[in-house]
């Protein structure tokens, strides 16, 4: 079995930090994005208030000050600048299956303000742990396997990953997932061959199946002509292109 990298909050703040020029220097401006080692403390204050409980990470970023504080402090001149409004962040965790909004004050060390949001359309956004793990439950899952080999198909070549069940109005909904499986073998371009056919609806607080229908078989399309990687392509979409020019005006 396999499973398919799905979304990862995590992934986003690494490539992020990465790339910011501010990720490994002291912050010089209010606005400056959070730093690797706030991004530490934010989860240590965070930890340290809810100890021995389930919690996950949905969210966290900069809790940006008000804008007239903002402009008040830009306005001093430097010689007589008074220090930044304090750092800020914003975090949005789960909590025994409920949605919390906490401000935390990274100076001081403490969360100065928390909000309990309901479940309302699914909120808030999927974390990469979650989805991973909701990625594997079908290949534990009778009814999924006894699927995949009527199908005449290789279970360790099949990837499951995670997409949005969408809204349609409710007044409240749980946080569920649907997933889509698709059939790698002898293609890297997984997405042209998927395995249709199958609905799996996952529970994501519970990390369970709640829905599961195998309605119709249709055969998986062949990994023939299926490679868009430009090593293995043939004529016309082999050669490399020619590098354009840049010229200085």
């Amino acid at each position: 079995m396999a499973s398919i990298l799905a979304p990862s909050l995590l992934l986003l703040f690494s490539i992020f930090i990465t790339f910011s020029p501010t990720s490994c220097l002291t912050h010089h401006h209010p606005l400056d994005s959070l730093t690797p080692s706030e991004f530490t403390h934010v989860k240590t204050i965070v930890e340290k208030s809810y100890p021995a409980q389930t919690l996950s990470f949905q969210y966290v970023g900069l809790d940006e000050p008000e804008k007239s504080t903002l402009l008040s402090w830009q306005s001093k001149p430097t010689t007589t600048k008074s220090p930044p409004p304090p750092r800020r962040a914003l975090v949005v965790i789960r909590l025994n299956k409920q949605t919390l909004e906490l401000i935390v004050d990274i100076s001081a060390r403490s969360i100065i303000s928390t909000i309990k949001v309901d479940n309302q359309h699914g909120y808030p956004l999927l974390n990469d742990e979650e989805q991973s793990a909701a990625s594997e439950l079908p290949f534990k899952y009778g009814p999924f396997i006894q699927s995949i080999k009527k199908r005449g198909l290789n279970i360790s070549e099949v990837v499951c990953t995670t997409f949005s069940v969408g809204w349609f109005g409710e007044a409240k909904t749980k946080r569920t997932t649907k997933l889509n499986c698709f059939y790698k073998e002898g293609s890297v371009n997984l997405y042209v061959r998927p395995v249709e056919g199958i609905t799996v609806v996952i529970d994501l607080d519970d990390q369970k199946i709640v829905e599961y229908k195998d309605r119709f078989v249709v055969p998986v399309p062949k990994a023939e002509g299926t490679e868009y990687q430009a090593a293995n392509q043939k004529p016309p979409f082999g050669p490399k292109l020619n590098g354009a020019p840049v010229v200085s005006v």
